[in-house]
């Protein structure tokens, strides 16, 4: 998969001591990410895995590692939150939560991705609800 991460965010304004990423997360989502044995099972099952830069079980691996360019990764953001790699996880990591607590250390530094009103009216009609829904739900509270 390996794809090259996006590289638009500024990591020096994440501020991150060293080893402080898989900490945050954990706190932020409740998983042990250290639970996770890279089976690939979330990867397989994930609907946009073929969009995504890195594989959801890559972006675990990144945060053990402490490799804060997962906060680059275009894949936080394009995880619908569909929770398919949560149900079938057999360690029962729900890597749904990952995602979201990698958006909020994002968001919570007001560094906002999304801006609905650049999505044009062929996205709009073209794109599924369900992405939209997603959408809202990850900038909203």
């Amino acid at each position: 998969m390996s794809k090259k991460l996006q590289g638009n965010l500024n990591l020096n304004t994440i501020q991150l001591k060293k080893g402080e990423l898989l900490t945050e997360v954990e706190e932020l989502c409740g998983e042990n990410l250290f639970g996770c044995y890279q089976c690939g099972t979330c990867s397989a099952g994930c609907p946009f895995v073929d969009e995504m830069d890195l594989s959801p079980d890559e972006v675990i691996r990144y945060i053990i590692l402490d490799r804060k360019e997962v906060l680059n990764s275009k894949t936080i953001w394009l995880c619908s939150s569909c929770f398919t790699c949560a149900e079938r996880c057999p360690r029962d990591i729900n890597i749904t939560k990952i995602m979201e607590a990698l958006r909020q250390i994002i968001l919570r530094k007001k560094i906002d991705r999304t801006n609905i009103k650049n999505i044009t009216k062929d996205e709009k009609e073209t794109i599924p609800q369900m992405a939209f829904v997603s959408l809202f739900r990850k900038n909203v509270g």
